[in-house]
């Protein structure tokens, strides 16, 4: 580990970003450019204490998922991301199999999208990235495989009405088999079918069913348990390769949803004292 090269690299990144590049908000005048360190820490979910110290060259070895952090915070390409790796003492992600380095591009229009609930998705479904108010619709889930969760994870379907979980489950299932069927050398997607065959006896029957194309509702129909009912619609961006997806949700004005959609920006960010949101996770 290289603490003096790692430092000077986190500091140089780190100011030449603006807060609005990072979706925050600017502030009060600021006497040096860039971002500072306490809003690098918020964004990967550190410490300011410790990022200090990597600045200063006192940091202990970050995790690899510290750094996956570092350089989705600080918006790096994949070039810049391997550097950091090496400066860090660890080797790359591989290429060719699942990263989990959200595209700078993707998350910069994310930054940009606040009055829309967004999120950036892996083609097996690793949840990468959402803005605040994607967290509000639907709960903090960044880090987890959304096929994992709805499969595995008791109440995690609640948020959608019965009568659509089969359609649900079978999308899940067909996007995970064109993943796996396309990279069968990516240990990510293997090791999650291996173990959703073996736990789900719903997963091993849909996965029999050898579906690749699945449509999923459109709209998606949520049931938020402050707001109510939202029917919105689903667009997806697909980034260079396909490996990522920028998922968005909105809602067409005049409608009971558009108002509800309003409703929960307002509220949804807030920390609500009766604790609704919380329920979601």
């Amino acid at each position: 580990m290289d603490r003096t090269e790692l430092a000077d690299f986190l500091r140089r990144s780190r100011t030449r970003l603006a807060p609005a590049d990072v979706g925050l908000s600017t502030g009060p005048r600021r006497r040096t450019p860039g971002l500072r360190r306490e809003e690098v820490a918020q964004l990967t979910g550190m410490s300011t204490d410790y990022y200090t110290r990597l600045e200063q060259r006192r940091g202990s070895h970050p995790s690899r998922q510290l750094l996956v952090a570092l350089a989705r915070a600080l918006r790096l390409t994949d070039k810049e991301r391997d550097h950091l790796f090496h400066l860090a003492g660890e080797e790359p992600p591989r290429p060719g199999g699942s990263s989990d380095h959200v595209r700078p591009g993707l998350l910069m229009i994310l930054d940009r999208l606040r009055d829309l609930p967004a999120m950036v998705v892996s083609d097996w479904g690793v949840l990468l990235a959402q803005n605040a108010l994607a967290v509000a619709l639907a709960g903090d889930h960044a880090g987890t495989n959304m096929v994992h969760r709805w499969f595995m994870v008791p109440g995690a379907r609640d948020l959608f009405p019965s009568e659509n979980h089969e359609q649900h489950a079978r999308a899940h299932v067909a996007s995970l088999r064109t993943v796996a069927g396309a990279r069968p050398g990516d240990p990510g997607p293997a090791a999650l079918v291996a173990e959703l065959r073996a736990e789900s006896e719903e997963f091993e029957e849909l996965w029999k069913s050898h579906d690749v194309v699945v449509r999923r509702p459109s709209p998606k129909r949520f049931l938020h348990p402050v707001v109510g009912p939202l029917d919105l619609d689903c667009e997806v961006l697909l980034s260079d390769g396909h490996s990522q997806q920028l998922v968005v949700h909105s809602a067409r004005p005049g409608t009971p949803t558009y108002e509800r959609l309003e409703l929960l920006r307002v509220v949804g960010l807030q920390d609500l004292s009766t604790g609704s949101l919380e329920r979601l996770g």
